[in-house]
């Protein structure tokens, strides 16, 4: 199996390619991964170095594992953090391209814009650019709720609201929308709740909540979705396993009292959740199943 992974680099720390890279090979994946960013570390530290890389390096890369005959071979595609508006028009070629020659070829897109605290904090190009291009290309997508309240244009505060948002969505394109750190009026305080939206079934997974909040969560949650897609799961076995996953490194970090998460120290954890949490069938009307 073969993930190609576009998205931001960092030397220290896990963000990015350097959240999701690991989970992914730590389930047998050949990852191709592609940089946006080459940083020293993420942002919220007292320096940073590096940069976002030139457009056109991006696009060079890109065009070099084609040649390479990676597309042929790849199961997915996975894109994240794009740096600038030019390097989102790449990538969005460069996954027109891919699905045109090899139909069966999977987009999964992480629209990282922005969250809840800080609102988007992106160039002002960059959340149209995914919203008209890169979702349309995507099979699944995997925002935020901060993220998919943006790209639906509106509040979505309950579950039956969140489905219906995600229909008009996928009238757009993706036939999947997961909505991570969803904040929902039944939603208990001390969880973290997830759903994952298709056509015709809907799922919810909820995790406690713990007192740490470290970046590159959702890059993290990104990868270990596509890991499992990837390897065949279908979405609500896909929804589980990342949520658990994801719970068990989160749980190793608070433990650790660390500001960046254990995931090299939690490879068994990935792969093989210590608390496994179910994915809950929802009704139309966003309740759960009988």
């Amino acid at each position: 199996m073969t993930v190609i992974s576009i998205q931001s680099q960092v030397a220290y720390g896990h963000v990015g390619n350097s959240a999701a890279l690991f989970p992914m090979q730590r389930h047998g994946i050949d990852v191709v991964a592609v940089p946006t960013t080459l940083l020293s570390n993420r942002p919220g530290y007292a320096t940073i170095r590096g940069r976002v890389l030139e457009a056109e390096l991006v696009a060079d890369l890109l065009r070099g594992i084609e040649e390479r005959g990676v597309v042929a071979d790849a199961t997915m595609i996975l894109s994240g953090y794009l740096g600038s508006p030019a390097i989102g028009a790449a990538v969005a070629d460069f996954v027109a391209r891919a699905k045109a020659g090899h139909p069966a070829l999977r987009y999964a897109c992480d629209p990282v814009l922005g969250d809840r605290d800080r609102g988007l904090f992106v160039h002002a190009e960059i959340p149209p650019l995914v919203r008209d291009r890169l979702c349309p290309l995507a099979d699944v997508i995997t925002p935020n709720h901060f993220e998919f309240e943006w790209l639906c244009g509106g509040p979505a505060q309950t579950s039956d609201a969140v489905i219906a948002a995600a229909h008009g969505l996928m009238a757009k394109g993706p036939s999947t929308i997961i909505v991570t750190s969803a904040e929902l009026t039944d939603t208990p305080p001390d969880t973290i709740e997830t759903l994952a939206i298709e056509r015709d079934h809907a799922w919810r997974v909820r995790t406690p909540r713990l007192p740490i909040s470290p970046s590159g969560t959702g890059d993290l949650f990104a990868g270990l979705l596509t890991a499992a897609y990837a390897s065949g799961a279908p979405t609500p076995d896909a929804l589980s396993h990342a949520a658990s996953a994801i719970f068990a490194v989160l749980e190793r970090t608070a433990l650790r009292g660390t500001g960046e998460m254990r995931i090299i120290e939690s490879g068994d954890a990935l792969v093989e959740p210590p608390r496994r949490f179910e994915s809950i069938p929802l009704t139309a009307e966003g309740k759960p199943s009988t």
